[in-house]
């Protein structure tokens, strides 16, 4: 940032009023509504690694605009003609201008929401002056223009695709939960893990909708910057590392399942139950602290890119890779053991490690692994990819519902069983179906 303590008097409050001005609010310009001096209220996207905050970005590019020479204010030798002086109006330097002509500047590129191969224009009046907005009073820059209507529809819709998703996983895994606890013969290790990782679904689903639906699309809100919307982020990161390493968890008993055999549930539930609830305690506490610490990502509701954030990054990263190994450790268990049992090994070891890697991919998490390798801003395939996103993230509820309760065998076995009683002339008792007594599979899940 150029300090200058000598600047006069009139610089520093004008520089002042644009940093009021334009600097004040975090909510994105809506087409056609003007506000303040130059109708501007978008969000400020600096480099973080630049400009320490938006107002050292707003002293730079004030600076380089007023740093031209005064006289060139006459650019065509006739002492005459009238011009608009030079202005900066808090996002761009307007050159001086000819009387009753238009001038345009690209879009900013630092405002969310704008697209910076558009143009933005100021109009200079035939007495020289530039054209004040009758309801501020004050002169004005349309940006109107600015505002990239298809990102703009994307981004609602992409909203919507979240909030419709997640109401129905939000659904989907309260009905599993309910099937959870309501039969004693799905009382196992397995099932609890289960009831745990679908708790945190749930949650985290039924939170992100509060999200959306009151901060997310309430600009006053992100404005306001109050300490409920700030505990609701830290809220949904803490369930956010919650479902990560109770998928974590899933992964990890499987793989205790398979290769030692023989463990006590007690005590392994009793250490998942401890990675999975407590331990993203600590690491949320410690990224809270931390953020709160630095003042330049307080502001917004925390929605803003931190530095801060990779203190739950890495610990997402190494569950995924550990689920990763898991998944991988599994797949050669089962091929192992159909190799040596299965006089055609070869078909069904194939048929059998292609289901495996379906039904285990979306209880692990692992599809999460895609979401980084995401195409270029701007270009044709970023729209396929955020609708993709939120689908595949606010669909994993109703997937791991479908694969690991409503069909699952040992539930479908228990239902069976309660609706014979019921209806016998309708569903027949499995007892009667198979002619000898089903057996509960033992907490694996393939």
């Amino acid at each position: 940032m150029i300090q200058d303590t000598s600047e006069p008097a009139a610089v520093r409050a004008d520089l002042a009023n644009a940093t009021n001005r334009h600097f004040s609010r975090a909510t994105m310009l809506a087409v056609g509504e003007q506000d303040g001096a130059d109708g501007q209220g978008g969000q400020i996207q600096f480099d973080r690694l630049e400009f320490g905050s938006p107002e050292e970005l707003m002293h730079h590019l004030y600076y380089s605009c007023m740093r031209a020479n005064a006289s060139d204010q006459v650019v065509d030798g006739s002492a005459s003609a009238a011009y608009c002086p030079r202005r900066f109006d808090g996002w761009s330097c307007w050159e001086p201008t000819a009387a009753g002509t238009v001038a345009e500047n690209f879009c900013p590129n630092f405002i969310l929401g704008f697209d910076p191969e558009r143009l933005a224009h100021r109009t200079c009046n035939e007495n020289g002056s530039w054209f004040v907005h009758p309801q501020s009073g004050r002169e004005w820059s349309n940006y109107t223009n600015c505002i990239d209507t298809d990102d703009m529809q994307l981004r609602r819709l992409v909203n919507e695709i979240y909030i419709g998703g997640y109401m129905v996983s939000f659904l989907t895994l309260i009905i599993s939960l309910c099937i959870f606890h309501s039969f004693r013969t799905l009382k196992c290790t397995r099932i609890r893990i289960h009831i745990n990782l679908f708790t945190s679904l749930a949650l985290s689903c039924l939170f992100w909708i509060v999200w959306y639906k009151f901060v997310v699309e309430d600009p006053d809100v992100l404005k306001a910057n109050s300490g409920w919307c700030i505990g609701l982020h830290v809220l949904l990161h803490y369930l956010m590392l919650v479902n990560y390493l109770w998928m974590f968890c899933e992964g990890l008993h499987l793989h205790l399942v398979l290769v030692i055999v023989f463990i006590k549930d007690i005590v392994a539930l009793r250490w998942f139950v401890t990675i999975g609830w407590l331990l993203p305690v600590l690491l949320v506490s410690l990224y809270a602290i931390v953020r709160n610490s630095m003042p330049l990502d307080t502001d917004h509701c925390w929605m803003d890119e931190s530095h801060a954030m990779w203190l739950l990054t890495v610990p997402v990263c190494c569950s995924l890779l550990a689920s990763l190994v898991f998944l991988i450790n599994t797949l050669r268990v089962l091929l192992t053991k159909l190799n040596s049992t299965s006089p055609n090994p070869a078909p069904l070891g194939l048929r059998k490690a292609t289901r495996a890697t379906l039904i285990l991919i979306p209880l692990f998490g692992l599809q999460h692994i895609l979401l980084p390798f995401r195409p270029d801003k701007g270009c044709q395939l970023e729209r396929y990819y955020q609708i993709g996103a939120a689908l595949l993230i606010s669909l994993q509820g109703l997937c791991v519902s479908c694969l690991f309760c409503f069909v699952n065998h040992d539930v479908i076995f228990a239902v069976q069983c309660y609706l014979s009683r019921f209806f016998p002339d309708v569903v027949t008792h499995p007892f009667l179906e198979s002619g000898q007594p089903a057996t509960q599979s033992r907490d694996v899940a393939v």
